[in-house]
């Protein structure tokens, strides 16, 4: 990474309406783009918090095509920017199940990556449960990508509590995570977990979320954020729909590398 940009975290609270989640999501990556955010990340399940598991098998897509990712590379386009799109049902080999699919977004409008969430979220407790392999198919291989901004590696949400999968990727500048932490994990691990991988990882980390009540009853955490490779928040929004847009300072992800040369010193790799 040579050059200074900004990044956008867009902060959901999407609804049960696929084309409404789509038409919004336009609406704050522009907001982001007039910002001056070169490169902006949508939550994961942005375009549908349904209300039962096979809500989002209902809207699946082949890769390549659908009106979720005909709409995507659009925004992408319209704006020449680069888009995580986090997350869309994508089809897979189970009729009754998809892949919770990341993909980036090339300011031309084409896909530069794909990365399918391994990790599935699995939560019993408070009277709530959640078991994300009822519906999605866990993917295999991380996804680590170059672009003229900078080295990129991609998590999703769950993903986020384990480590291994991140340091395999390493060193990278900027780690991007969508999420839809709940109310309860979110604030008890959240920022914390966070911090953790950018601290570690000597890298930035940007990470977009879901945030509020949603229609479906969910509670989301929200707090999408930008946190500098020290670990510190650069910006942050609690909850709530809006847009987190910060600056990447390649001369602070230097400064941190060469004075505590933690990924050098590595044993274990």
């Amino acid at each position: 990474m040579e050059h200074a940009f900004k990044v956008a975290a867009v902060q959901m609270v999407s609804t049960t309406d696929s084309q409404r989640n789509l038409a919004r999501a336009a609406e704050l990556v522009a907001e982001a783009a007039a910002a001056g955010a070169r490169l902006v990340v949508l939550p994961e399940y942005f375009c549908l918090m349904g209300r039962a598991d096979g809500d989002k098998v209902a809207i699946r897509e082949a890769f390549g095509d659908g009106p979720l990712q005909r709409g995507l590379a659009a925004m992408a386009r319209q704006h020449g920017v680069w888009l995580v799109a986090g997350t869309i049902p994508l089809a897979c080999p189970d009729p009754d199940r998809v892949f919770n699919t990341l993909l980036l977004y090339a300011p031309d409008g084409s896909v530069h990556g794909r990365y399918d969430k391994i990790h599935l979220f699995g939560f019993t407790g408070q009277g709530e449960r959640y078991c994300e392999s009822d519906s999605i198919v866990p993917g295999s291989e991380p996804l680590r990508v170059s672009t003229p901004l900078a080295e990129l590696a991609f998590g999703i949400c769950y993903d986020l509590r384990f480590p291994e999968l991140f340091r395999r990727m390493a060193p990278f500048d900027l780690l991007i995570l969508p999420a839809a932490f709940t109310a309860t994990t979110g604030e008890a691990h959240w920022e914390v977990l966070l911090r953790a991988r950018a601290i570690e990882n000597q890298c930035y980390v940007l990470a977009s979320a879901q945030g509020g009540s949603h229609e479906n009853g969910r509670h989301t955490h929200g707090q999408s954020l930008l946190i500098d490779p020290w670990g510190k928040i650069v910006a942050q929004l609690d909850k709530g729909e809006g847009v987190v847009v910060a600056d990447i300072d390649p001369t602070l992800l230097q400064s941190v590398r060469s004075r505590l040369p933690a990924l050098a010193h590595r044993v274990f790799s």
